[in-house]
């Protein structure tokens, strides 16, 4: 596997379903997913997202901060965009660690590391957007237009994704009934992580999911991309549908 998060892979499919777990009130069966993630881990960036998950369900602060630790080491073997904006909420809860063991020094070392994470995205992209809008390269997309998925919400923000796979699931959730289309973007000013989905569920953004107040301008398109089955789509839409005030995409 590569670095990039991929809603496919088994080891994300265990934590989701532990996830899952978490929602339906049973911590236990939870926990026992987010260990049989870890035992079957087979790369840095698995071991690194799947410890982080045992980490939260340890029962004491001694352990809690032995996993957070090695979720940490592994993180930063990776060197990845991505896994860097997890840093923050690692640190953070390593830090609450050692605040909870009468350490001060190592909690406010561990602190302030984690605020110096929290800086503007330097994503280099390349960037996506999806729809199923007929657009052409050189239009720009604007903020305060209907949503893509409800057309009673405007949207204060214009959102894209610098994973072709995450676009690509945007543009078959979009209404409407024209083809799926998945387009190169550039943004023309600042942007921000996606607080929708920034350590919601998975640590930081590794989902590289990204909004701006200012236009995105069309420089191409992307014709090949993973496809979703019709099942994930149910289950998505699904989702979508529970999460009132989240955005995809």
């Amino acid at each position: 596997m590569d670095n990039q998060f991929d809603p496919n892979n088994k080891i994300i499919q265990l934590l989701l379903r532990g996830m899952g777990m978490e929602d339906s009130g049973k911590p236990e069966e939870a926990s026992l997913l987010f260990i049989k993630a870890w035992s079957e881990a087979t790369d840095d960036f698995e071991r690194f997202i799947a410890a982080y998950f045992v980490a939260r369900h340890q029962k004491n602060s001694s352990d809690k901060l032995k996993w957070f630790e090695t979720s940490l080491r592994f993180a930063l073997k990776l060197n990845d965009e991505a896994v860097k904006s997890a840093f923050p909420s690692l640190y953070l809860n390593i830090a609450k660690c050692y605040e909870e063991l009468s350490n001060p020094d190592k909690a406010k070392e561990n602190y302030e590391l984690s605020h110096s994470y929290k800086v503007t995205p330097s994503d280099q992209g390349p960037f996506f957007h999806g729809t199923k809008a007929d657009l052409q390269v050189g239009d720009l997309l604007t903020a305060k237009e209907e949503s893509n998925y409800n057309s009673e919400l405007k949207m204060n923000h214009i959102y894209f994704t610098a994973l072709v796979s995450g676009a690509g699931l945007a543009a078959a959730l979009a209404k409407g009934d024209r083809r799926e289309r998945v387009y190169l973007v550039e943004p023309t000013g600042e942007f921000e992580s996606d607080p929708n989905v920034t350590d919601k569920k998975f640590p930081g953004n590794l989902t590289r999911s990204y909004r701006s107040q200012e236009p995105l301008k069309i420089v191409g398109e992307v014709t090949d991309w993973l496809q979703q089955t019709p099942e994930e789509l149910r289950l998505w839409r699904e989702k979508l549908a529970s999460n009132k005030g989240e955005i995809i995409d």
